[in-house]
């Protein structure tokens, strides 16, 4: 039947499915396609002439800063995801696999640094182990944690949370038969962990790896922080767009730094489906026996990591009520008497800018999800790709296409350049990918019975998504809005480049609180900050712990 000959409900409702599916299609190719495309088409740019062609490129022959940062990104990205490898296989073993106490503790402290900015994790070391850190002065020593070693514990601490929940995800899927058998066959505990545990959870391994070391050379906040003198490729453009106004190599920089970021995306899920593969649907979860000979050491282990993370964090929010650091530990607030960088406005900006990205993002990723749904095919195979590859986009190389595309007067988009929604629509994209994933889980558990029901009664695509889509997946869709609210709230390199006088941004305003060296006043900024999002975060945990 044509479409001309179609009833009138059945042709809207066609029209409404394929709206729900082009109008965010087309923003992803808007707010995220097109600028990525326009990184490499300044890439190519002469800064100076304006000439197309390779001159940036063969620039970087003479450019050993540039390299510079770029070895000193490898070299501490490998050794940032060794180090948080070795520690997230501990804590998460320890929560999975172990009969150990304060599970809950460590579980909840080794997710703290997730509710911060990054740059937080490098202001408690500073206040801990800096030149006038308080450690320092107890041990009558000066310290200097900038560079290398400090943006090592930093990065560590940043990326641990990530490591330890895919790295428990894998030990959680282990089947407890596998178990059973080797205690018949009496093979030892230590058999059991090289011959089953390790092959079990080398897929996630080596998932966390790659997360890990792209979370370590794309983090600007520690990097500008506590970096000091050791120059990585997130300082290198900043330095290169906002210090030398050289937007052209900032391009080529930012290409540099994505293609890594990309690399380790792209083998972190072809290692992801080589895993779902050879797992088993039907495992037994494997309940862990008491052993004291076991679970003490990781007992004393964990508590030595989530102390150590907790430390770090609380030496902030106390850092922030102590009148001068470390020398008069009398308590106070007036260090939150900021009459800086605009007072609290950053932090209200940040907020309903926050709530901004939440709103577009969890609507536009609902549409997205049901339009795939409901309208399978080429376009939607396009949505899906498209969909997938905002993860594996560093913040810094995200925020500088948006300057590269939307700060024209040539052109209509112009407009957005400057403005609140720009900026959420930059965190929303920066974020994408885990809100497609979360909100197309959601909609595959919805049941299809319940819209085939509708359908027979009449009812048309308003009705299948107002009476079943939103009532079926009101948590997931709170969720994902919490989420999305959260990351921005404490993102600082996704908007560095967007942020203007009249738009300041609490996690840029940590920043430069601490450039001008009122260090408290920083802490206690980063403390709001991480009071809201952990307000947010007991009320996502409230809400799933319900569901669950």
């Amino acid at each position: 039947m044509s479409h001309s000959l179609l009833p009138p409900q059945a042709a809207a409702d066609r029209w409404l499915s394929r709206l729900c599916l082009y109008l965010p299609l087309s923003a992803l190719l808007a707010f995220f396609g097109i600028p990525m495309l326009s990184i490499l088409w300044h890439s190519l740019l002469d800064d100076q002439t304006g000439v197309f062609g390779l001159s940036n490129y063969l620039s970087l022959m003479n450019a050993p800063g540039i390299w510079r940062a770029m070895l000193n990104s490898i070299i501490l990205g490998v050794a940032t995801t060794l180090v948080t490898l070795f520690l997230g296989f501990i804590v998460a073993y320890g929560l999975e696999c172990t009969a150990m106490p304060a599970k809950r503790f460590v579980s909840f402290a080794t997710s703290l640094p997730v509710l911060a900015p990054s740059l937080v994790l490098g202001l408690g070391l500073i206040f801990l182990l800096g030149r006038n850190g308080i450690i320092g002065n107890l041990l009558g020593v000066r310290l200097d944690i900038y560079g290398f070693w400090g943006l090592l514990i930093a990065n560590v601490l940043y990326a641990l949370p990530q490591a330890i929940l895919i790295i428990r995800v894998t030990l959680r899927h282990s089947d407890a038969r596998q178990y059973e058998a080797a205690n018949v066959l009496g093979a030892s505990d230590w058999r059991q962990f090289v011959d089953i545990t390790l092959p079990g959870v080398r897929y996630g391994i080596l998932s966390a790896a790659f997360v890990v070391f792209t979370i370590t050379i794309t983090d600007f906040g520690n990097a500008i922080v506590i970096g000091g003198d050791f120059s990585v490729l997130a300082t290198e453009i900043y330095s290169q767009v906002s210090g030398q106004m050289k937007f052209g190599m900032g391009a080529v920089v930012g290409i540099l730094l994505l293609l890594p970021a990309a690399a380790s995306i792209w083998i972190e899920r072809a290692a992801s489906r080589r895993h779902k593969m050879i797992g088993t649907y039907s495992a037994i979860v494997r309940v862990p026996q008491p052993l004291k000979r076991r679970d003490l050491p990781f007992y004393l282990a964990t508590m030595a990591i989530a102390l150590m993370i907790v430390t770090v964090i609380a030496t902030v929010v106390i850092a922030s009520m102590i009148r001068l650091w470390p020398y008069r530990l009398d308590l106070t607030l007036r260090h939150y008497n900021i009459d800086l960088a605009d007072g609290y406005a950053p932090l209200w900006t940040s907020i309903w800018i926050s709530a901004l990205a939440a709103i577009i993002g969890t609507a536009l990723l609902f549409l997205l999800t049901f339009g795939i749904h409901r309208q399978p095919g080429k376009s939607a195979n396009i949505a899906a790709l498209l969909s997938a590859l905002p993860v594996g986009v560093p913040g810094l190389v995200l925020g500088l296409s948006y300057v590269f595309t939307f700060n024209t007067a040539d052109m209509p988009w112009g407009i957005l350049y400057g403005s609140a929604i720009l900026v959420a629509l930059c965190n929303y994209f920066h974020y994408h990918t885990q809100g497609y994933t979360t909100m197309m889980m959601g909609m595959r558990n919805v049941p299809n019975a319940l819209e085939d029901a509708t359908s027979v009664l009449g009812g048309g695509v308003i009705r299948i998504l107002r009476d079943v889509y939103l009532p079926a997946m009101r948590v997931t869709l709170i969720s994902v809005a919490l989420f999305l609210f959260m990351r921005s709230m404490v993102t600082l390199s996704a908007v560095i480049f967007l942020v203007t006088p009249a738009l300041p941004l609490g996690a840029v305003t940590v920043m430069r609180l601490d450039e001008a060296g009122f260090t408290s006043q920083a802490a206690a900024f980063s403390t709001c900050i991480m009071g809201i999002v952990a307000i947010m975060s007991l009320i996502l945990h409230l809400l799933t712990g319900k569901r669950k």
